[in-house]
């Protein structure tokens, strides 16, 4: 049986490319940012403070929830989403140490 394309990349490669995905939407970044922002666990205040459809946010909260960036509790008929502090730190810790691999040089194209 042949590989699947992330069978040839690093577990820890695999695991940054579906945080990122999972952020790569302008809807999620916001609905991050508005969790950070009310630093405690968020139960329906989205769809009034992004004008998004309750649909919509729920997909977005779905897909953060999968790759991990977000947790969730149920809490009577709400359920409320807060960040997910150590995936959170993982994944900050992976950009950084991505970012810091480079350096400039003066002769590079």
């Amino acid at each position: 049986m042949g590989l699947t394309k992330t069978e040839i990349f690093t577990e820890e490669q695999n695991r940054l490319a579906v945080m990122l995905k999972a952020i790569a939407h302008p809807a999620r970044i916001a609905i991050l940012q508005e969790i950070i922002k009310s630093n405690t666990c968020i139960c329906g205040d989205l769809v009034n403070d992004l004008g998004l459809a309750q649909p919509t946010i729920s997909q977005h909260l779905k897909e953060l929830k999968n790759a991990g960036l977000i947790q969730g509790t149920i809490e009577g008929v709400s359920v409320c989403y807060c960040i997910n502090p150590p995936v959170w730190n993982e994944l900050q810790d992976q950009l950084s140490g991505l970012f810091n691999s480079f350096s400039v040089k003066a002769d590079c194209c």
